[in-house]
């Protein structure tokens, strides 16, 4: 297994919707060892194809709840129902996200508090996995990278400024930037 890097924002692949997973073999299977060590590395908590140049359907995640229940998996071709987005202003605390690329920065954004999501794993054996809080969110957000869409492309218009001018500010926002979890520290 490898490390591998992160594309941040900008990068095509990251902002266009990532194909069906299709080849099941050996490639696969190294991408999603790769993306799990990335992921333990950057660190993160999810971690996107789209993220490390693969524009392909497929998530790991890795989360321990409050309680200590681990969730940890990879999807590939999910689908994800969620349900309505709160309504009101999102709190700077409770509702702040991050994202590996846009690294170091966090924004707040509202999530539905609860998601049922239905892939198949490395194996091509269906599963289905209903959650609440903070599981339904990092569903949310990898479910996000695969149709093309960032985080910061659903803040609301204050914070999506701010978001924006750091994104500026740090020279991103083009083709081909990347950094690497365990070199750089981008994402800390």
């Amino acid at each position: 297994m490898a490390v591998l890097p992160i594309l941040i924002t900008g990068d095509p692949v990251l902002h266009s919707p990532a194909l069906p997973v299709v080849d099941f073999g050996a490639h696969l299977r190294a991408l999603v060892g790769d993306m799990f060590e990335t992921m333990e590395v950057a660190p993160g908590v999810g971690l996107a194809g789209p993220q490390v140049g693969a524009g392909l359907r497929v998530f790991v995640f890795d989360w321990t709840d409050d309680d200590g229940l681990r969730s940890r998996g990879v999807a590939i071709n999910p689908e994800l129902w969620i349900t309505p987005t709160p309504a009101g202003a999102a709190d700077e605390d409770e509702d702040s996200e991050g994202c590996l690329s846009v690294p170091g920065e966090r924004f707040p954004l509202l999530r539905s508090n609860a998601a049922i999501l239905r892939a198949v794993d490395l194996d091509g054996v269906p599963f289905e996995i209903t959650t609440t809080g903070w599981l339904a969110r990092i569903f949310q957000h990898e479910y996000d990278h695969l149709d093309g869409t960032l985080y910061v492309d659903r803040l609301e218009h204050a914070s999506s400024k701010a978001a924006s001018k750091t994104i500026k500010k740090s020279g991103w926002g083009k083709p081909g930037l990347s950094w690497l979890p365990g070199v750089d520290d981008l994402g800390e």
